[in-house]
């Protein structure tokens, strides 16, 4: 399918995309700050600079976009144009991510990660259902935890 508007165009609207305070990262810090929750946001001292930082339990949370970091869902479909600028791309982000939880691990961070398709699209899940399953995992002590969409 070709695109609807021109190179130059689509080339801005990509770069203008950001990678902090994105509409899933909002609606999950909003959840958990009214669960009663306080964190630090984009902690440039920490491996990936996750994106709430809750040192009291000593967990981070990052909140994934699908497309930018190649998740195996609905919202996630390699650009027909210039496919392996965006395979190397995506494949460069996943290595990143990887590495991160890899380290945060490493110095006694317990990792979290929400998914975009677990708040939008047709597998969403209840931002009530999520802030509680955060909730508890930030009270508990399981290492890692993942919140994706559910399966169609």
């Amino acid at each position: 399918m070709a695109d609807i508007v021109p190179s130059h165009v689509r080339s801005r609207m990509m770069s203008g995309i950001r990678g902090k305070n994105t509409r899933p990262e909002l609606l999950v810090r909003k959840a958990l700050h009214a669960a009663g929750f306080r964190y630090r946001l984009h902690e440039r001292a920490l491996p990936g600079k996750p994106d709430m930082v809750f040192p009291k339990y000593s967990a981070v949370i990052f909140v994934h976009g699908c497309f930018w970091h190649g998740h195996d869902c609905h919202l996630f479909r390699m650009p027909s144009t210039r496919t392996e600028f965006w395979r190397a791309k995506i494949a460069g982000n996943v290595a990143r991510d990887s590495l991160a939880v890899t380290r945060l691990r490493e110095t006694g961070w317990r990792v979290g990660t929400v998914w975009e398709c677990a708040l939008k699209g047709r597998e969403k899940l209840q931002i009530n259902d999520i802030a509680t399953t955060l909730a508890v995992w930030l009270r508990g002590e399981i290492p890692e935890l993942e919140i994706r969409g559910l399966a169609a």
